[in-house]
């Protein structure tokens, strides 16, 4: 079993407010009062729920790093 942790992190200037993460990851994500997505946890376990939420994202307004800086998504090319 791994121990690495993620920053999953919502680019503010970028979300257009669709609320798809929210229904992708309600335990990951949030809606603030300018319908703009934030997420959670500033740390959390690897989640197949926010890896989907980041990959449906219209914008692709999410990243998701490992602690330690590694891109999990998008991947680095």
């Amino acid at each position: 079993m791994s121990d690495e942790r993620w920053r999953v992190e919502v680019d503010r200037a970028v979300c257009i407010g669709s609320g798809m993460c929210v229904d992708s990851a309600p335990r990951g994500f949030t809606l603030d009062s300018a319908r703009k997505s934030r997420s959670v946890a500033s740390e959390t376990d690897p989640d197949n729920e926010l890896m989907e939420a980041a990959e449906s994202c219209p914008v692709e307004a999410i990243s998701i790093r490992t602690v330690d800086g590694r891109a999990v998504f998008p991947p680095d090319e």
